[in-house]
């Protein structure tokens, strides 16, 4: 199984969504094929350093009850 690939539109997300306390599954889950090591890896800095966060989620992002 490869990893999806990722784009800076879904790291400025993520990102957004990591320093909102987002869970990794549920970033995971709206990123199909996207593993932890790559959320790790945008929110460190490893990946798309360059990259701000995004100004707000999408609509259809998952939010908490």
């Amino acid at each position: 199984m490869h990893d999806c690939k990722v784009t800076p539109a879904m790291a400025s997300v993520i990102k957004l969504a990591r320093s909102k306390g987002v869970p990794y599954s549920w970033i995971t889950g709206y990123y199909m094929g996207l593993n932890f090591g790559r959320v790790a890896d945008i929110q460190d800095g490893r990946l798309f350093p360059e990259v701000p966060p995004a100004m707000a989620l999408p609509p259809d992002f998952p939010k908490s009850i």
